[in-house]
């Protein structure tokens, strides 16, 4: 283990030098962020009831703000990009030949931005949460937030697993780039970042959670929001494990087959 905490140690010291354009990509974030609430609170004040869709104003406003936290600590950003240029430019080929696993060592790449990024973001979201504590909500309970840091870290493997498989389609193609938006595409209205999915009807919300998208985003949101409860979020838990340890068993199937096409000329 002693060979990945060092690479975590060089992930963090490489990701500093970025520092400066994760805050401003966290400070710019927020734009789109000030707008939806603007919106969402137009919608209110034209509502007939106080609530839309199951939400109060501020169950919505403190969704949308969940929503970028959990963003900012489990979205990958370069990672799937570095992978496939990895595995294009013939880079891969050096981590054949040692004694580390590629997967693990991504991973361990991912943590590391995630932690700078975080720390880079932590002054802009923190001044926006402090304008908004109006309508902020705490968490639920105390056993809500101990299981929403679970959901967190769930999420954060779930989102790393698929990107890295989705990367290495690198192994076939020579660009993955259109995969990659359609992936995101499919993640950023299925995983709830435009609105609450349980606002959609009942028969397509039950077709999503047949999906790994919802546990991506929108089931830890809801877990904050106490709207999980008993053996409802047991179960949501479960299915979120579940989809961790099927796309880890993905990408490494995935790996092993790419590796058999894989080549690399010249040194």
């Amino acid at each position: 283990m002693s060979k990945y905490w060092h690479v975590i140690n060089i992930g963090i010291q490489s990701t500093l030098v970025y520092r400066v354009n994760f805050l401003v990509r966290a400070l710019f974030g927020l734009v789109p962020l000030f707008a939806l609430i603007l919106l969402w609170r137009a919608i209110y004040e034209g509502a007939k009831g106080p609530d839309v869709g199951g939400y109060q104003l501020s169950e919505v406003i403190t969704y949308y703000l969940m929503v970028n936290v959990v963003v900012a600590l489990t979205a990958v950003t370069e990672d799937d990009w570095q992978i496939a240029a990895d595995i294009r430019d013939g880079r891969i080929s050096q981590f054949l030949l040692k004694p580390i696993d590629y997967l693990k060592y991504r991973l361990c790449l991912f943590a590391a931005g995630r932690m700078v990024y975080t720390a880079a973001a932590l002054v802009p979201m923190g001044v926006f949460l402090w304008f908004q504590r109006d309508h902020l909500q705490a968490p639920a309970s105390a056993g809500h937030f101990a299981a929403f840091g679970l959901a967190l870290a769930l999420t954060a493997l779930l989102q790393f697993f698929i990107s890295f498989t989705m990367a290495l389609l690198a192994f076939w193609v020579l660009e993955v780039a259109t995969f990659i938006f359609i992936l995101f595409a499919f993640e950023y209205v299925a995983g709830g970042h435009l609105f609450p999915l349980d606002m959609l009807p009942p028969t397509l919300l039950k077709v999503l959670h047949l999906t790994p998208f919802p546990y991506m985003l929108y089931f830890p949101v809801r877990v904050y929001l106490g709207r999980v409860e008993g053996a409802e979020l047991w179960q949501g838990l479960g299915i979120q494990a579940f989809w961790v340890l099927a796309t880890l068993g993905l990408a490494r199937w995935v790996w092993s087959r790419g590796l058999r096409h894989y080549s690399a000329v010249g040194g």
